[in-house]
C-alpha cells in the first residue's frame, strides 16, 4: 500500500524520499509522487476515500512516461485496461471505488481522462518505440472522435462523456477536459482532419467563454444550439477545482505566456493575498481559503518560473493537488519558454 501520511511523520517521509540517493536521472518529486499515490498500478485519490479515476490513471501514465518509467507505466495501464476500460468500446469508466460492490457503478466515461491516457500512450509508443501502446492509442482517439466530438453552433467541441450532456439542443462541456498538448500531438499522428479542428475552434471557445470580473472560464459551461455560452446551472458558477487546468494546458501547448488568453489567469492569481483556490463568477466573491500548492504551481508556470515545493509543504497535499504540482513542472519544462 502507498504512504500517505500527513504531520509530522509525512514530513519526515517526504524529506527522507527527497534526499535519499536516486537511480540516475530519476526525479525525487516523481518518487515522492509514485511511492504516495500509487498502489500497484492504481493511482489514488487520497482526498476521496482512495477511490481511482481514469484521470488520474492518465496523469499517472503520463508522469511514468516523462520519467522513463516504464516499469510503472506498465503496472499503470495494466490496471486501467483491467479494470477500466469499457467491453463495448475504447473509453473507460470514470471512476473504480474500492469500497463498492462492483467496484466501478457507472460505465460512462469522462472524457479527459480518456484523452490523457491515449496520449501517454502515444508518448510511451514514440519513446519506447512500442506497437502495442501506438495501436491503443489510436483505437481510443478513434472512438474519442467518433463518438464524443461534436459540431455544435458552428464550432467542433468534444462531449465531457457519453451520456448526460447533451439537453435538448445545449451542450454542458468542461473548458478543463480540453486538454491542448493531448489535441495538438493527435492532429499530429491523425493530421487533415478532426483533431485540428478541434484543436483551433477550442482556442476561439476558451477566448468566449469568459466571466465575471476577472474574465475566467467556469468549471462546466453550457453551450446553446444558438452559439451563446454561460456558465452550467447546475453547478456552482465559479472558476475552481476543475478550471484551474485550463491555462495549465494553454501553458503545455506552448501559449506564450504574455498572451491574452494566459493573462486573466495570471491577473487573478496576482491580484489577492494569498492566493485563492476559487472564484465565484457571478459576485465576485473569492474562496476562505488559499489555493493548494497545485494551484500556486500553475500561478508559478504562468509567471515562466519553475514550480518546486518543499518537503514540507508537501506533506499533507493530497492527490489532486500534488498531481498539478507535478503536471505544471512538466508544463514548465516541455510547454511555453
Amino acid at each position: 500500500m502507498a504512504t500517505r501520511k500527513a504531520g509530522p511523520l509525512g514530513v519526515l517521509i517526504a524529506l527522507l524520499l527527497f534526499c535519499l540517493p536516486a537511480s540516475a536521472g530519476e526525479d525525487e518529486y516523481w518518487r515522492l509522487y509514485r511511492t504516495r499515490y500509487i498502489d500497484g498500478g492504481r493511482v489514488l485519490d487520497t482526498g476521496n476515500k482512495d477511490v481511482s479515476h481514469s484521470e488520474g490513471q492518465g496523469w499517472g501514465m503520463l508522469l511514468a512516461e516523462a520519467n522513463g518509467d516504464r516499469r510503472t507505466f506498465d503496472r499503470l495501464w495494466k490496471w486501467t485496461r483491467r479494470h477500466l476500460q469499457r467491453s463495448d468500446l475504447a473509453l473507460f469508466s470514470w471512476r473504480y471505488d474500492p469500497a463498492a460492490s462492483p467496484p466501478v457503478q457507472d460505465l460512462n466515461n469522462a472524457t479527459d481522462g480518456d484523452l490523457l491516457i491515449a496520449w501517454a500512450l502515444l508518448r510511451a509508443a514514440q519513446r519506447w518505440d512500442a506497437a502495442d501502446y501506438r495501436n491503443a492509442s489510436a483505437k481510443i482517439r478513434q472512438a474519442i472522435a467518433g463518438r464524443l466530438v461534436k459540431e455544435h453552433a458552428g464550432l467542433t467541441v468534444v462531449l465531457p462523456g457519453l451520456q448526460g450532456f447533451e439537453q435538448n439542443g445545449r451542450l454542458i462541456l468542461n473548458p478543463s477536459y480540453l486538454v491542448m498538448p493531448a489535441i495538438r500531438a493527435f492532429a499530429l499522428a491523425d493530421p487533415g482532419g478532426t483533431w485540428q479542428r478541434l484543436l483551433d475552434d477550442s482556442r476561439g471557445l476558451l477566448e468566449r467563454a469568459r466571466f465575471g470580473t476577472y474574465r475566467l472560464p467556469p468549471d462546466w459551461l453550457a453551450f446553446d444550439a444558438d452559439g451563446t455560452l454561460e456558465p452550467a446551472a447546475a453547478w456552482p458558477a465559479r472558476f475552481g477545482f476543475d478550471a484551474v487546468r485550463v491555462p495549465l494546458y494553454l501553458a503545455w501547448d506552448g501559449e506564450p505566456l504574455s498572451s491574452p488568453r494566459l493573462a486573466p489567469f495570471a491577473d487573478f492569481w496576482s491580484c489577492c493575498e494569498p492566493l485563492h483556490a476559487w472564484v465565484d463568477l457571478n459576485d465576485g466573491k473569492l474562496s476562505p481559503y488559499p489555493g493548494s500548492v497545485g494551484v500556486k504551481a500553475i500561478a508559478t508556470l504562468l509567471r515562466g518560473e519553475e514550480p518546486v515545493a518543499t518537503p514540507e509543504q508537501l506533506a499533507q497535499e493530497d492527490y489532486y493537488s500534488m498531481s498539478l504540482l507535478m503536471l505544471a513542472r512538466l508544463a514548465h519544462k516541455e510547454g511555453a519558454p
